[in-house]
């Protein structure tokens, strides 16, 4: 990504953080330090003031940080980062700074407010996640390859759903290629065949698919570091009317969703969108988590589509629209989608058939 972006993101953060009052923040969730300066590495920290921007390594890192990190001033040695800060003098007294409460461990905790006693700490709390829920159009163009990369490997496995493979199998055949094709995988494919369906994050077996088995395939790749998450649930051999019924149900319900979220529509709306009807159809004890979530950097981001949620969808939040249905001993459903929120509906990534697909 090109420092322009960087640069953006870093001034956006630079206003919310005047808006709520704080000269600066200490940034320590890996996550969020690739968001706002571009490193991908596994150790480092960064400190915003209103004496400049600081990003905090050790010496593992002097080329990749080199390379990667735009807009900070960067200080590497083997020394913690609380005593680079220190011995550096980056973060005077008296200033009024946040922290990541929500990522920071207790004993990390006390040992920053013991090396810096005059700073005004403030336990802040998705500072970064807001600003990144919102995606640039860069991000747009990573979340859609990944995307098309999960909805071709999904074709690709398509003739492995049948009696003589497994659910290892295919997993293991869908993360080579995402390898292939994209950065890799998301997160651990879920295929989950016959009453391991009704696990919604079942771990693959080796159970084989068997005729009149639903297969759950929770599976997608990742792109420039951006996740995808797709959900198809196709049936092998033939389908009950138990089985058309069930699928009918987790379809509208998703539609449902897709055609309620928008920028300005609460997502506990969108939620109950999907939930109310699934409840009105006789299987609201079967349906037992929230209906999506944001996607990005993470595959779980801001915002989250639950009944208690109190956020806002925007223009450019992508998320993901997720219902299902599951019934131990039998099996379950679920259809999930990526979709970008517009201002006056959402766009749906996936062009993956969402038709109940009978595999003979």
């Amino acid at each position: 990504m090109s420092n322009s972006i960087y640069s953006k993101r870093q001034e956006n953060l630079s206003n919310v953080l005047a808006k709520k009052g704080l000269d600066g923040i200490l940034i320590t969730n890996l996550t969020n330090i690739r968001y706002i300066s571009g490193f991908t590495g596994s150790a480092a920290s960064c400190l915003v003031t209103p004496e400049g921007k600081y990003f905090i390594t050790d010496g593992r890192y002097i080329e990749q940080s080199k390379e990667q990190v735009k807009g900070f001033e960067r200080f590497i040695d083997m020394s913690s980062h609380f005593a680079q800060i220190k011995n550096n003098k980056l973060n005077p007294n008296g200033f009024k700074l946040a922290f990541e409460g929500d990522h920071m461990s207790f004993a990390q905790y006390k040992r920053m407010t013991a090396a810096f006693p005059n700073t005004k700490w403030e336990n802040s709390s998705m500072i970064l996640e807001n600003l990144a829920a919102v995606k640039d159009q860069s991000e747009l163009d990573y979340l859609r390859i990944a995307v098309e990369v999960t909805d071709k490997v999904y074709e690709e496995i398509l003739p492995m759903l049948r009696p003589g493979f497994t659910e290892k199998q295919v997993a293991n055949a869908m993360v080579s290629k995402y390898r292939e094709y994209a950065e890799g995988e998301a997160y651990s494919p879920i295929v989950a065949t016959g009453p391991n369906g009704a696990l919604p994050h079942a771990i693959p077996t080796d159970r084989e698919f068997k005729k009149g088995d639903f297969i759950v395939i929770d599976a997608a790749a990742k792109y420039g570091g951006y996740h995808a998450d797709m959900t198809r649930t196709p049936v092998v051999g033939e389908a009950s009317e138990k089985h058309k019924e069930v699928y009918s149900i987790v379809k509208e319900a998703q539609k449902r969703g897709c055609d309620t979220a928008k920028a300005g529509v609460a997502c506990s709306v969108v939620d109950a969108s999907t939930r109310d009807y699934i409840k009105e159809m006789g299987y609201s004890e079967y349906y037992t988590h929230g209906t999506g979530h944001g996607l990005g950097l993470e595959i779980h981001t801001s915002p989250r589509f639950n009944p208690e949620s109190k956020d806002i969808l925007a223009v450019n939040n992508v998320m993901t629209i997720e219902p299902g249905i599951y019934i131990a001993g039998w099996g379950g459903v679920r259809i999930e989608d990526d979709v970008i929120i517009n201002e006056n509906d959402c766009e749906i990534l996936n062009k993956t058939t969402k038709e109940l697909v009978i595999l003979n």
